[in-house]
């Protein structure tokens, strides 16, 4: 069962790979340049790759534990943010995000 968590772990790693892109490509001046910009197009294959990564961890893993595992994304997301670009991190979201941490180790020692 241990390879399917690992295949769960790519899933969201690949899902936020294809995040981080798109919003790298929202900088373009218009919705059309976006939609072609090569980090969007990029970004949404990795979704497409994310989506089949978790197809084959919901083999193994309950649906019921696996979609909430996936709010490590939210974690991720904000330091992505926070640090590639530049949006701020105040006290009431990294406590949140601390809570969504706490809520994960839970669910996947239950």
């Amino acid at each position: 069962m241990s390879a399917f968590w690992g295949v769960l772990a790519a899933a969201i790693a690949t899902s936020m790979a294809g995040q981080t892109l798109l919003k790298a490509g929202a900088g373009q001046p218009s919705f059309v340049a976006q939609l072609f910009d090569v980090r969007t197009m990029t970004g949404l294959c990795l979704y497409g790759g994310a989506a089949l990564l978790y197809i084959v961890a919901l083999r193994r893993i309950p649906m019921s534990v696996a979609l909430p595992c996936t709010a490590v994304s939210y974690v991720a997301a904000a330091l992505i943010g926070h640090y590639a670009f530049g949006e701020v991190l105040g006290a009431m979201r990294l406590g949140a995000l601390g809570l969504i941490c706490a809520g994960v180790v839970m669910l996947a020692l239950a």
